[in-house]
């Protein structure tokens, strides 16, 4: 058995990605996480492919750099627009010992069995809804169900200014919703397709009908993970074992402890990094 030496790196434009770290942590408390935040350059969700490509490139190399040799890119826009070309273009020249997961394909493995008539919705921002990775990927497992995508710009802003619980959230909520139900009318499940968007649940499960599912990715990407060192035995040898995370932020300590706490259920201490 190989020494026990690695972390696994978690990387967000922002904070939605504590989300998904808070439940990988819940199902694997027993590895060391680097979680990273480029908070400085939020959001990636209006940037082109090329900049949510650097950028990403640029996060998972100084991951792997702190001795992470597994990265989660726990962002939607990130995964969508930068990981494919990351795992094809780029991981080569770092070590065959190195991976980059991201957190779309677990969740379209598994869309027949959020929607029961075939009418999925999903909410996500502007760079995911344009890139249309969730249809791309879904319709190569299950070409029957209608996909209707999204984009709500303003809830990223909302829920990233601490403003998720307040009363003004109400209206940019209720109006994306209403939208998306005028386009399909059937729909009878929502995946949730950005990571900020749990902190948005209460007032999300307010404005919809009540039969309508919401999916939340965290549990998923937690539990496709879990598979997959299941499957990858060299690479869990590999990790560190020590029940840990450390927090790493591009912009302010302080803000990103005060928000980033809100996402991750705990207190948080970080330290400061230039990509």
């Amino acid at each position: 058995m190989a020494d026990s030496q690695y972390n696994i790196g978690v990387f967000d434009s922002g904070f939605g990605g504590l989300s998904i770290l808070k439940e990988i942590r819940t199902l694997l408390p027993q590895y060391s996480y680097i979680y990273l935040g480029d908070n400085a350059r939020a959001p990636y969700g209006t940037r082109s492919f090329e900049t949510v490509y650097r950028y990403t490139l640029e996060a998972v190399t100084k991951l792997f750099e702190m001795n992470c040799n597994l990265v989660i890119i726990a962002c939607n826009t990130a995964s969508a627009k930068a990981l494919r070309n990351i795992q094809q273009r780029d991981l080569q020249r770092f070590g065959d010992d190195k991976r980059v997961l991201g957190i779309i394909r677990p969740c379209t493995e598994i869309a027949n069995t959020f929607t029961k008539n075939n009418n999925l919705g999903i909410v996500a921002t502007k760079g995911t809804v344009t890139s249309k990775s969730y249809e791309i990927e879904i319709k190569k497992f299950f070409p029957d169900i209608t996909i209707t995508s999204h984009a709500c710009p303003m809830w990223v802003p909302i829920v990233e200014n601490g403003e998720y619980s307040s009363d003004g959230a109400d209206y940019f909520v209720k109006k994306e919703l209403d939208a998306l139900l005028r386009e399909n009318p059937n729909i009878d499940a929502l995946l949730l397709g950005c990571t900020h968007y749990p902190l948005l649940l209460q007032k999300i499960r307010k404005y919809l009908p009540e039969h309508i599912r919401i999916i939340q990715q965290g549990e998923i990407v937690a539990q496709s993970l879990q598979s997959y060192l299941q499957k990858h035995s060299t690479l869990e040898s590999s990790l560190k074992r020590a029940n840990e995370i450390q927090f790493f932020t591009t912009d302010s300590k302080d803000s990103f402890n005060a928000i980033g706490s809100h996402f991750l259920g705990q207190e948080i201490s970080s330290k400061k990094i230039t990509l």
